[in-house]
């Protein structure tokens, strides 16, 4: 069966037979190795009876990553390691539906597949201009004993980490209640626990605090992306990939196992603003979201290991995807004035938008209206003078105004908007799931962007339809958070995909330099990246006094290669980032000052010059610090010196000479 959402690979790349497997199970403890795999002589053999007992390993292709699924006296388990060390221990996998039943607590085997995969890919635009997407997969067919019920288990094992889904086999619909999976983390592990867009707090796993009140998901529950330190240098975080008619998943600590999270799916939207929905209705055959857990032998590793996301996520659906465009945005204040200033100062700093934010077309939490403008604000002429200059304009929507998108994103797309930025989006039931997938492929037909803000949170889908370009699911810098909160998103929520972070550059808020908010247009990966957040043209109209200027005229936001160099969570990182034949760095350290020597051997040969913007003497606060430009001459044998105060950073431009 071809699952939803998903081409499964032709015969050409599988193996194993198509007949039942033997009681007890032939496979019983037997890792399928990589090179067993590649050959193609990995199978079962005929028999007579299904199986209770079975375990079967899929192996990266690297031989790094293990994913073993196992079914003892009919229950399903599963378990995941990196280089021999255990990342998830024997955990629990299953479905229970509306009625009570549950499949995975009493399964029989009656078939088992498997293949693998190794082949490339080349994204709209990302983090890098290729992806990579190698992996083995086993797949076991079941049949549940009480109901007759049919379904799968898929199982993948990448270099970049592991993943599972349910598939759903037998025509007709189901009413799925809640998933039996869970994760279960070695003695010792630290989660990076957040929730709605809290900051994190690294907890043990049975220690989530609960939150939620009478109109929200109540329980010790966390957000994905969850990210887990489990040993030495060892990280992992879990993530959704491919979740199309399903709640969001979250996951809660179990009382009594304090090295457990169990899947949750949400039964309110984030905010407590919709329909309340406990079940989710399906029609079948029916494939779940991927459960992935990307990880990493150490904490630089993970970030570069963040295209798992992707790799499970659907190709993309559109024919024509030319006029996708990313870019640098600025938001401009609600006049006219403001707009065609706006638009001015976007071609003289390197930008591509400008937009208009909430209180355009009024109040935005009472007015339901987006058809047309405040009196203050001529928007035919600044469009007209915008489009003349080759600059696009994004216009926010609050989400209450979108009762027909259809209607209101053809009139956008008749005005010459590029795109839009929809708020207060309360992911987290089925439903909810389905207008946020609608929004996406709606905004696509009318050749619009869109980046959704507030508590929705990535699931690979911006592969599927990349107009779907951005999106926040996270603590904004916009609330000038601590400089250990920066350094943390890049292992944990922007592992899961973009991720709208608005840079404060030059704000006497910040509790960073200003060379920190420099750097993490380079250390984050957001592909539509919001610059000046809170600031009018005017106060940059003698360049002179901000020198982090030309590092933001030129940065790009999407990017040809890129290399995490090294880090640690919530405590520094550092990222190179190739464009064509340069390079951007950026280091970024929490409020402790810390020096990285870094080594330049990704670079090509021949020489580079290095344009460093680096922190200057200290000020009495983190933001009082100036921003100290230098230059030299490197290669690819040049070990960077990185020096950083506290709650600082450092960017840096490696051009070829």
């Amino acid at each position: 069966m071809n699952a939803p959402g998903r081409q499964e690979p032709s015969d050409a790349h599988r193996t194993g037979p198509t007949g039942p497997v033997s009681r007890r199970g032939i496979l019983k403890g037997a890792a399928v190795t990589a090179s067993a795999a590649a050959l193609g002589i990995v199978g079962t053999r005929p028999a007579a009876a299904e199986a209770t007992d079975a375990s079967v390993t899929a192996t990266s292709l690297d031989g790094t990553t293990t994913i073993t699924m196992s079914l003892i006296g009919g229950a399903l388990q599963w378990s995941a390691r990196r280089n021999g060390t255990t990342v998830i221990d024997t955990s629990a996998l299953g479905l229970r539906l509306s009625d009570g039943s549950t499949l995975g607590t009493g399964a029989v085997l009656t078939n088992y597949q498997h293949w693998h995969i190794d082949t490339t890919w080349k994204p709209v635009y990302g983090r890098n201009a290729t992806v990579s997407d190698t992996y083995q997969e086993m797949r076991w067919n079941l049949r549940d004993t009480s109901t007759s019920i049919n379904f799968a288990v898929q199982i993948r094992a990448y270099a970049s980490g592991v993943a599972f889904r349910y598939v759903l086999l037998d025509p007709g619909t189901a009413a799925i209640a809640d998933e039996l999976t869970t994760f279960v983390f070695p003695d010792s592990t630290l989660v990076y626990s957040a929730r709605d867009e809290d900051s994190y707090n690294p907890v043990a796993p049975g220690s989530i605090p609960s939150t939620g009140t009478s109109s929200t998901d109540n329980g010790p529950l966390t957000d994905l992306p969850l990210t887990a330190t489990v040993a030495d240098q060892l990280i992992a975080c879990v993530c959704e990939s491919s979740r199309l008619d399903y709640p969001r998943l979250m996951l809660s600590s179990v009382p009594g196992e304090p090295n457990t999270l169990a899947a949750y799916l949400m039964r309110h939207t984030a905010r407590g603003s919709d329909t309340v929905q406990t079940t989710s209705t399906v029609r079948t055959p029916f494939a779940t979201p991927w459960r992935a857990v990307v990880i990493g032998s150490t904490h630089a590793e993970l970030v570069d290991n963040a295209e798992l996301v992707l790799n499970l996520a659907p190709a993309c659906a559109l024919a024509d995807t030319s006029w996708i465009t990313p870019g640098k945005a600025f938001r401009c204040n609600l006049t006219t004035a403001d707009g065609l200033a706006g638009v001015d100062f976007a071609v003289a700093r390197g930008l591509q938008y400008i937009e208009y934010d909430a209180g355009w077309y009024g109040p935005e939490t009472t007015t339901t209206d987006a058809t047309q403008s405040i009196s203050a604000i001529d928007m035919p002429a600044v469009i007209s003078h915008a489009a003349d200059q080759g600059i696009g304009l994004i216009l926010y929507v609050n989400r209450i105004a979108l009762s027909d998108p259809d209607s209101l994103f053809a009139l956008y797309k008749s005005w010459g908007v590029s795109g839009i930025k929809l708020g207060f989006i309360s992911d987290g039931t089925q439903a909810m799931t389905n207008r946020i997938t609608g929004w996406a492929r709606t905004a696509a037909q009318h050749n619009l962007l869109i980046d959704m803000h507030d508590d929705v949170r990535p699931f690979g889908y911006e592969r599927t339809y990349p107009n779907w370009v951005s999106l926040e699911g996270v603590r904004g810098n916009e609330h000038f958070p601590t400089a250990t909160h920066n350094v943390t998103l890049p292992f944990a929520r922007n592992i899961g995909g973009p991720m709208d972070y608005t840079i404060c550059y030059g704000q006497s808020r910040d509790h960073t330099t200003n060379a920190h908010q420099m750097a993490m247009a380079a250390v984050y990966y957001q592909p539509l990246n919001f610059l000046y957040w809170y600031d009018t043209p005017s106060k940059y109209s003698t360049p002179s006094k901000w020198p982090g200027l030309p590092w933001f005229d030129t940065v790009p936001t999407v990017w040809d290669q890129s290399t995490t160099l090294t880090g640690s969570i919530g405590e520094y990182i550092a990222v190179a980032r190739r464009s064509g034949t340069t390079w951007y760095l950026g280091a970024m350290t929490n409020e402790t000052a810390r020096t990285l020597s870094l080594p330049l051997s990704f670079l090509g040969s021949g020489t580079h010059t290095a344009t460093i913007y680096a922190d200057g003497t200290p000020g009495s606060s983190p933001y009082q610090t100036p921003v100290v430009v230098s230059t030299q001459t490197v290669t690819s044998a040049t070990t960077l010196t990185v020096t950083m105060t506290a709650a600082g950073g450092q960017a840096v431009v490696l051009k070829p000479n």
